[in-house]
């Protein structure tokens, strides 16, 4: 008998770079949006729970769009990422825009979530593989959480810069994650395209797809404290998960095993993506892979 995970999926900051719920677009011939693919993929792993978590301002689409669709195969949970969601003695500042970040996130799923969890972006196309390696570690008897490392080289597209986590690791673990804003073919600037430094194809990245357990729920809530402390009034400022994980590495408390992922990442960080995530999918269904 299979042990309970859950699937965690960020979906409150949709469509900034790709254009409204654009991302809510069907990619397959029967209406099917990636996301219903990635769920699909989760369940066959084993998770048996997803848990959305979304902005109270798109619930009605994403629910009809895809949301209706994926509670056919699996038990869904909605949580509501919101500006005024803050820990006691916190105002959101008026005139904030901008979500309190990915850590933020997940700690909205505090009260939906009391089992080992995964994380996952809502508009990225992780693969099986990356999937069953993840559950198969969530679900043994240790306290470590775990990532998904995938390889640079198949995490990039044609149409634009990318923005990866670089892993550095140890002894199979995570011990830092520098972040490239601007990566293009294996290499990556720092001054707006002056200079490029070459990154090894087979370097491991972070693609957001995160092995958690129910503990990390505290360290979120006092993170996201110190974080509001220094940070209420700063207008664009986030607290990420990234962030987080690090600094749970770096004080000793937490572990995190770098599982490789030999998968090909899609995506629709740019509009012209689309083709090609459209053509992959379909490649994928003639496979068999999905009914």
């Amino acid at each position: 008998m299979s042990k309970d995970a859950t699937l965690v999926v960020m979906a409150a900051g949709m469509g900034s770079r790709f254009g409204g719920l654009k991302q809510m677009e069907p990619i397959s011939e029967d209406g099917r949006v990636l996301l219903d693919f990635s769920a699909y993929d989760a369940v066959k792993a084993g998770f048996t729970k997803i848990v959305f978590v979304i902005k109270k301002a798109i619930a009605d689409d994403f629910i009809s769009i895809v949301g209706k669709r994926i509670e056919k195969m699996v038990k869904v949970e909605y949580v509501y990422q919101e500006l005024d969601k803050l820990p006691e003695g916190f105002t959101c500042p008026e005139g904030r825009e901008k979500p309190w970040g990915t850590s933020h996130a997940i700690l909205c799923c505090r009260d939906a979530v009391n089992e080992p969890f995964a994380v996952v972006n809502a508009d990225d196309y992780y693969g099986r593989g990356a999937f069953e390696k993840i559950y198969n570690e969530l679900v043994k008897d240790t306290d470590d959480y775990c990532m998904a490392g995938y390889r640079l080289k198949n995490t990039l597209t044609e149409n634009g810069y990318v923005s990866r986590g670089v892993c550095e690791v140890e002894n199979g673990c995570l011990t830092g994650v520098v972040e490239r804003t601007k990566i293009m073919d294996c290499k990556f600037t720092e001054d707006d395209g002056e200079s490029w430094t070459e990154l090894d194809p087979d370097t491991l990245v972070s693609m957001n797809l995160w092995g958690f357990k129910p503990d990390i729920f505290g360290y979120l809530e006092e993170g996201f404290i110190n974080f509001l402390k220094e940070k209420i009034n700063v207008p664009k400022s986030e607290y990420y998960l990234p962030q987080t994980v690090s600094e749970l590495i770096e004080s000793g408390k937490k572990s995190v095993k770098v599982i490789p992922a030999e998968d090909k990442w899609y995506g629709v960080t740019y509009k012209e993506d689309k083709a090609d995530v459209v053509k992959a999918i379909g490649e994928f269904i003639a496979a068999g892979m999905y009914d």
